[in-house]
């Protein structure tokens, strides 16, 4: 009683004492009995069941004595069965029943149960889910998970009373209590309705949660006091402890705190309103330094999300791995973790087994010479003899086929075939054309008559399937192997035809994948009677075709396997002869007629021995499961061909039928009985049908497979053979193909039954599986393989997999052939047992070899069987498969989850499934699925299409319901974790270097003192000099001119306007300010700002641009804003009326402390008025401005620049861009920060062009203002940033053609630069230029700039110089920081483009990250940089310079040690190329490859996101974008979904897949969200710290969340 599940004690509760059933009417018995069956078919749910059953025994069943009658019906109750009810003991073999037969083995299942014993509950992080892809719950199933905050607390009071209520259970190991505490402990999944939401277009939504929730990472003894505890965490919401440390460094938790975060969008940083500096470590630990506020502030980030990944790492802790094996350490490859042999795993230890032989065939005196010839026989000389009886679904006979009349139909067909069908005057067909059969399985009789009318004509039948759709599973494939054999026509019955889906013009629709067909009905009134000189060649049985049977392999393609008429002749001679068959007996056939031991027994031998056929349709079976018994005990057949579902399925309806006999029965063949699990169905069988004349010997399973046909088959009981054998197998064993009689673990074991003996006339032996087909040990599984004359011949067209297959020449162990005759392989795993007695222990198809071991896919269903199952997922819709992940196999489990069973339940439930397959099988499940009911593709006689489940998971087309990923336990052969070698010295890099020929890499610009050019500008020292001169030189030359959405021009300002309207700002702020004081100017994009920034320099005053708060999106952008005020001491607010307003209004008051705004001004009418006189800065080297910007780590930083290096910066970009007061330029660019801020406010004041300027924000009304303005001023120099350049390609992409009427031509563009602080993206990059191409924009135009906060603008394109060019690189090399060129399209090839022309003044060198010392060429370091542009070091708040001053000013430690660099914080490496540049050296390319910030250190090897990003959105059509990053050591994905919400599980699998095979990582947590969640900057850069932020704070209301185990 051992596998006794709640729901068998619920029927056993319900289960009327025997004297009770006896007196239950028949109606009721046989109600029940229905009941019965549709459970055990999936028809019907568990609930259904239950509540139909108690419905039906109501009024029969008395109260139970001592159990309240509320708590019978209540399944969660799991007492032991004993102490409810006294007579159990009656009902055992009843509630056995429940279970299905088919996979039972009490034993296993006692294993299993051990098994879980063992592991004590251990908690696994529960996937969270957004509502609506929840399965509809049942409405009894307690309250949602998460409804909200509030009712989190309540669900906990109300928990809290049901505790109380069921205490009297609590003895008996009170699991239902156990549930509950799992409950409250897994907390709400995701808080969506409990967050306000508040998004914009421009901006992304954010979410504020109320809810914290500890969790326990293991659930106390005390069952109670778990509970209260538990309730304590939930009510108290002001629990600011601090997330456990889990990075192992206990000195370092005090600083070990997750930040709270101001907002999870733009240009916020992390966490400054706690004023604390954040710096990351490489393993991912956050030191922080506390500033004046404490952390009490904020919301405590001990949320959900951070307790589930603690949970998480909790069971990662723990997994059982093998220890790390040798490895193989390359220079370049991470090789993977080669496999070594276990030393203590068994080995055989037997003999080379000999062949063993079947009896000869034996003589048959007048035995047919072929097939036809028999059939003529009976036709003609005993034509009233049956045939064939066929069955409607009522059970009853519908017709009886006779011999004379199967003559006879199939003459009349075999005529009609050859001569009355014709296409242009030729005959259709000829003798050895192939022709289809596509018959219903409830119409044997037609089949029989078409099969041999093929026959008599000495056509080819090729049977199939019907089609019922244009989609069916595997309909594709068929439809390759009709082509393959170059079918024309297909036969069918007029039922069947007008069945088929129809095209519109009426005629069968051509289903996909197959050739064109003309379908003939073989009904009467289509066929023509032969003349009377008409007669069928009737020959000896030859070695041409006779049929065609179709197989389906693993991958899922379909062959045909070719018989031959002698082959056919001899099998069945074979099958006579082993099954004692003599002429007119009577047998059932229950299975597919079409093919496999249906056709070898129901149509074929039956013919040679002029036998009846009673036909049981599938279709029957599924109403009446007893039909075939019935029909053995009315015709009282001598033999009955089924399968063990079969006899599994009469059992479960057996209990009304008292008055059948199965004493007639000789032979009962088990078609499946080389599947180990039949056992089971047959023992359970013989159990119950003993009492009613079922003989033990007459139970016969057989092996077979379609190439091999018949391989074994156990007598009958008259013949005199051995008694049957079983065998209890170690599955350790096993899975290293040894044979091992369990005896000490028995646990993990397999029974299996002999399959009888060897064939007659045949030779089997067995064969190792891979490689050389070399002899098996005697006690070694192998494959068997059979040589005889009755085995198909070929894969109809496929020689080289025939030459495998049909033609294996087995081998001794010294490599020499052991027999001159060809083996077929059966692709049977196996052994010779005792007796000369076969074994089959599984199938090729099911063999999953993962690590070396073997596992059979049947015996890990039946341990996942074995795991009350009952309750979450039907019984015989489970799929196992492996796929190939990191060069090696993957289990896969896929199961139907009841639409009743609730999440908490089928999580546990699959919690408790991997721990069953991991200690019964020693293997762990990589992937485990739960499907809504009924969506699994199914096979065409019930179970499922395997092949297309794996093919749809492999696409990620399975929609799953539930999804639990466990790589971390599977994956064992990742590359060992890089060990950091101890350091070279500096010396000998140098010289290792030079004897490399390496030279170290370093690279310059032009020399800027060289280059003499009437460069006006350069005569004065401050920028504010030159637009004064400029003011005077050339009042009238137009500088700016803005343009706004609709293309016009929104305003203008010429050299003396500017420098006007900047002298009425001075003239305002002198009397206010004093010199030196910082002013933010907040103003939107337009001259304004410009002026205004011009008005702060005559005034002495340090101008901070800062982007204006977005008036729908206060709560999420004003913190920024007030962020810069404050870490800028800005002493004054310089704006615009509107946003003044906006500045002081209620909604901003929501967002942030109003009353703490400097004194604002607004600039919209100053005074007509000059200031009195100019400031004049005392040295250039006193601060200019600053410029603020927030990293894409989320680390808010302003950068000073003076007065000589913003005039260094304006020369140096005049010269590389060759900039003239006659030139126009075009920028769409923000102008707040970095190179768009000096292109914006101080280019065209130095160099004097007219900078044509385009507001990005106005291209989300307009894609293509900025395009139209380019071709519209025929620009030569345009600037954009990545946003505006994809707004371009997604928006115009499909619109060339209306640009091109609208004459925008952009063949005047010669640069189009791309500013950005990243790694190029060269897709969008190569994309834009194709797209733009028929504009006329020239393929060469498109490049990149780099810059970064310690210098704005390090490389730039520019219109002199060489093309940028791209390189391929391995990014396993990369990994490692080195750089290795590679061939185009090679494996782990990453390309890389230039990064634009280093700048005039510009020196740049790679050095190492540690060791500060020089590089080599193509060494991966970071890039340091030299120029009189540099920033002259951070602004901060904090006085923290000391931190950062190395960025600044900083000295190599050997090689040049005087020259003072600055650290860009980007990896990158310098490459010399084969091109010249304008001086004639060789060109010195820059490739950028990451910032050094955002890299992830993971198995000590240092990865960059974004190629871990692109990988993912590889992997599946519905990804839109991803961003990754760590998390306490753990790769975090999230990926947003373009799509239906019910892909979002599909994805789980694909990006963990994708991640493990191109980059060796595993992946931890998987978040699938909505579009447009990841944060992005306004340069289009991922803010992947937000992200991380926002996750941990549980802000990202995910679709769904994926903790991989």
């Amino acid at each position: 009683m051992a596998e006794r599940t709640s729901t068998g004690l619920l029927t056993m509760m319900l289960e009327p004492t025997p004297a009770v059933a006896a007196t239950l009417p028949a109606e009721v018995r046989e109600k029940l009995a229905e009941l019965e069956l549709e459970l055990s078919e999936g028809d019907i749910t568990q609930k259904g069941y239950e509540k139909k059953r108690g419905k039906l025994l109501a009024p029969y069943v008395p109260q139970i004595q001592g159990v309240d009658p509320s708590l019978q019906i209540d399944n969660r109750i799991q007492a032991s069965s004993q102490s409810v009810l006294p007579g159990s003991k009656h009902n055992k073999s009843r509630a056995a029943n429940t279970r299905d037969e088919r996979f039972r083995s009490d034993l296993h299942t006692e294993a299993v149960q051990a098994a879980l014993a063992k592991y004590k509950e251990r908690k696994m992080p529960m996937p969270s889910k957004r509502r609506s892809v929840l399965v509809q719950s049942s409405v009894e199933a307690c309250t949602p998970p998460d409804t909200s905050s509030a009712s989190e607390d309540e669900g906990s009071l109300r928990r809290q009373g049901r505790l109380a209520t069921s205490t009297p259970y609590q003895g008996q190991g009170h699991p239902a209590v156990e549930h509950w505490f799992n409950r409250v402990i897994q907390g709400s999944s995701t808080s969506s309705s409990a967050s306000s939401t508040s998004s914009h277009p421009g901006g992304r939504s954010v979410t504020t949660t109320t809810t914290t929730t500890t969790s326990h990472a293991a659930l106390n003894a005390n069952a109670a006091a778990t509970a209260l505890a538990d309730f304590m965490a939930h009510t108290q919401l002001d629990n600011h402890s601090a997330p456990p440390d889990v990075t192992g460094l206990s000195e370092r938790s005090s600083l070990h705190t997750e930040h709270p975060q101001v907002a999870s969008v733009r240009g916020v940083s992390r966490g400054y309103n706690n004023h604390t500096s954040i710096m990351e470590t490489a393993d991912g630990c956050e030191w922080r330094s506390e500033g004046s506020h404490s952390l009490m502030d904020g919301v405590p980030v001990n949320s959900r999300v951070s307790s589930k990944i603690q949970q998480l790492l909790n069971t990662l802790k723990r997994p059982k791995r093998p220890p790390l094996r040798e490895f193989f350490v390359d220079d370049f490859e991470d090789l993977l973790d080669v496999q070594q042999p276990d030393l203590n795993q068994p080995k055989p230890e037997g003999l080379q087994m000999s062949p063993l032989e079947g009896e000869p065939l034996g003589v048959v005196n007048n035995w047919p010479p072929s097939l036809p010839a028999a059939l003529h026989r009976w036709g003609t000389t005993q034509p009233k003899s049956p045939c064939l009886t066929a069955l409607d679904n009522a059970g009853k006979p519908v017709y009886t086929l006779t011999y004379g009349k199967l003559w006879t139909r199939s003459q009349k067909l075999a005529y009609t075939l050859l001569n009355k069908l014709s296409t242009r005057n030729e005959p259709l067909l000829v003798p050895g054309d192939r022709v289809a059969l596509v018959f219903p399985n409830n119409d044997p009789v037609m089949f029989m008559v078409a099969f041999y009318g093929c026959l008599l004509a000495e056509l080819v039948p090729v049977p199939i399937e019907v089609p019922l759709t244009r989609k069916d599973a595997g309909s594709q494939q068929i439809g390759f192997l009709l082509g393959s054999c170059g079918v024309t026509l297909a036969l069918t019955t007029d039922a069947c035809q007008k069945g088929l889906p129809k095209a519109q013009t009426g005629e069968v629709a051509t289903f996909k994948g197959w050739p064109r067909l003309l379908w003939f009905v073989t009904d009467g009134k289509h066929v023509v009677k032969p003349p009377k000189d008409w007669h069928p060649p009737i020959r000896e049985a030859s070695n041409d075709i006779a049929y065609i049977e179709y197989k389906t392999s693993k991958e899922g393609s379909t062959m045909g396997i070719t018989v031959s008429h002698s082959a056919m002749l001899v099998h069945c001679h074979a099958l006579t002869q082993a099954c004692g068959y003599t002429e007119a007996e009577t047998i059932t056939n229950v299975l597919d007629f079409k093919r496999e031991a249906g056709l070898w027994h129901g149509v074929l031998t039956s013919v040679m021995n002029r036998m009846h056929v009673i036909s049981i349709p599938y279709s029957l079976m599924k109403v009446n499961p007893l039909s075939w018994i019935q029909k053995v005990h009315t015709y009282k057949a001598r033999v009955a061909v089924v399968k063990s579902r079969d006899m599994h399925w009469s059992l479960l309806a057996q209990r009304d039928q008292r008055d059948v006999s199965l004493s007639s029965l000789r032979m009962l063949i088990v078609a499946d009985g080389a599947n180990p699990w039949s056992i089971s169905s047959c023992d359970a069988f013989l159990n119950v049908f003993q009492a009613r004349g079922l003989r033990p010997e007459v139970i016969c399973p057989c092996a077979s497979s379609s190439e091999a046909m018949t391989v074994a088959i156990r007598r009958p009981p008259e013949m005199g053979v051995p008694p049957p054998g079983k065998a209890v197998l170690s599955m350790g064993g096993l899975s290293h193909s040894v044979i091992r009689v369990d005896t000490e673990e028995k646990l993990s074991v397999l029974t299996v039954q002999d399959v009888g003996q060897v064939m007659p006339g045949a030779l089997v032996c067995v064969v190792r599986v891979e490689g050389t087909p070399y002899i098996c040990q005697t006690d070694e599984v192998g494959e068997i393989c059979v040589s005889s004359g009755c085995t198909g011949v070929a894969y109809y067209g496929l020689p080289g997999m025939t030459k495998n297959l049909f033609e294996t020449i087995p081998v001794t162990s010294s490599g020499i052939p052991f027999s001159d005759r060809p083996f077929t392989r059966t692709s049977l795993l196996g052994f010779v047992g005792p007796d000369s007695l076969v074994f089959v222990v599984g199938k090729m198809d099911g063999l999953m070899v993962v690590s070396g071991r073997r596992h059979n896919a049947d015996d890990v269903v039946a341990t996942a069987l074995a795991v009350e199952p009952m309750k979450f997922v039907y019984r015989g819709r489970i799929a196992v498969f492996s796929v190939s992940v990191l060069h090696d196999e993957r289990i896969v489990v896929v199961a139907e989850q009841r639409p009743d069973a609730s999440e908490e339940d089928s999580f546990q439930w699959m919690s408790r499934i991997l721990q069953a397959i991991d200690s019964i099988h020693q293997v762990g499940v990589y992937c485990l699925a739960l499907v809504p009911a009924n969506t699994l593709p199914k096979a065409p006689l019930g179970g499922i299409h395997i092949s297309e489940t794996k093919q749809r998971f492999l696409e990620g087309a399975l929609h799953p319901c539930n999804v639990l990923m466990c790589p971390h336990t599977c994956v064992t052969n990742l590359p060992k974790p890089r060990q950091k070698q101890p350091e070279v010295g500096p010396a000998s890099m140098i010289v290792g270097n030079l004897v490399a020929g390496k030279r170290i890499a370093q690279a310059c610009g032009r020399d800027v003192t060289q280059l003499e050019d009437n460069d006006q500008a350069r005569k004065f020292l401050y920028i504010q000099d030159v637009l004064q001169w400029r003011a005077q030189a050339t009042p009238d030359h137009p500088l700016f001119l803005v343009l706004n959405a609709k293309g016009t021009v929104a305003s203008t300002a010429s050299c003396l306007q500017l420098h006007k309207r900047a002298e009425r700002v001075a003239a305002a702020l002198m009397g206010r300010l004093n010199t030196g004081d910082h002013v933010a100017l907040v103003y939107p994009p337009g001259i304004e700002l410009i002026a205004t920034f011009y008005g702060c320099l005559y005034a002495g005053c340090v101008p901070v641009t800062v982007r204006p708060p977005h008036p729908q999106n206060l709560a999420t952008t004003l913190p920024t804003v007030k962020m810069i005020v404050e870490v800028s001491k800005s002493v004054c607010i310089l704006t615009t009326q509107a946003i003044m307003k906006l500045l002081k209004s209620k909604e901003a008051a929501a967002a942030v402390d109003v009353k703490s705004w400097p004194m604002v001004l607004d600039t919209d009418d100053l005074p007509r008025k000059k200031s009195p006189q100019m400031y004049k800065p005392p040295t250039p080297e006193m601060l200019a401005y600053l410029d603020f910007s927030v990293s894409t780590t989320g680390i808010l930083a302003g950068v000073k620049m003076s007065h000589s290096a913003t005039s260094a910066l304006c020369r140096s970009i005049k010269l590389q861009c060759e900039l003239y007061p006659s030139r126009q330029i075009a920028i769409c660019l923000d102008p707040y920060c970095g190179l768009g801020f000096a292109l914006w406010c101080l280019c065209s004041v130095y160099s004097g062009h007219q900078s044509i300027l385009v507001p990005p924000l106005e291209l989300e009304s307009n894609a293509s203002l900025w395009l139209a303005a380019v071709s519209q001023y025929k620009v030569r120099v345009t600037f954009c940033s990545y946003s505006v350049m994809e707004m371009c390609t997604k928006g115009l992409g499909s619109q060339t053609e209306a640009l091109r009427l609208r004459n925008v031509n952009l063949s005047c563009v010669r640069t189009c630069m791309v500013v950005a602080e990243e790694r190029p993206r060269i897709a969008l990059t190569q994309s834009f230029s194709k797209i733009f191409k028929d504009l006329g924009l020239s393929p060469r135009a498109v490049s990149t700039t780099f810059g970064c906060r310690v210098n704005v603008a390090i490389c730039l394109q520019g219109t002199a110089g060489p093309d940028p060019t791209t390189v391929y690189v391995d990014m396993r090399a990369l990994r490692h920081d080195r750089v290795r060129l590679v061939e185009r399209g090679s494996p782990h090839s990453l390309p890389l483009m230039e990064s634009g022309k280093i700048l005039p003044g510009v020196k740049v060198i790679i050095a190492n990250t540690e060791t500060k010392g020089p590089l080599g060429d193509s060494h991966l370091g970071e890039i340091w940089v030299s120029s009189p542009h540099n920033a002259t070091g951070y602004y901060t708040v904090y006085g923290e310079e000391a931190l950062h001053a190395d960025h600044f000013n900083t000295k190599l430690s050997f090689g040049d040690t005087q020259t003072v660099w600055a650290r860009t914080g980007y990896l990158g490496f310098l490459r010399r190329t084969e091109l010249t540049d304008a001086s004639g050296e060789r060109h010195d390319a820059l490739y950028v490859v990451g910032s050094l910030d955002e890299t992830l250190e993971l198995r000590g090897m240092r990865y960059h996101p974004i190629d871990i990003e692109t990988s993912v959105i590889r992997s599946h059509k519905s990804i839109a974008e991803c961003a990754v990053f760590t998390w306490t050591n753990l790769l975090v994905v999230v990926v947003e979904l373009e799509g239906s919400e019910q892909e979002a599980l599909d994805l789980v699998a694909l990006v963990t897949n994708v991640v493990l095979e191109e980059h060796y990582l595993i992946v931890g947590v998987v978040v699938v969200v909505d579009p447009g969640v990841i944060p992005i900057n306004s340069r289009g850069e991922k803010q992947r710290m937000h992200l991380r932020d926002g996750f941990l704070a549980d802000q990202l209301d995910p679709i769904y969340v994926a903790y991989n185990m």
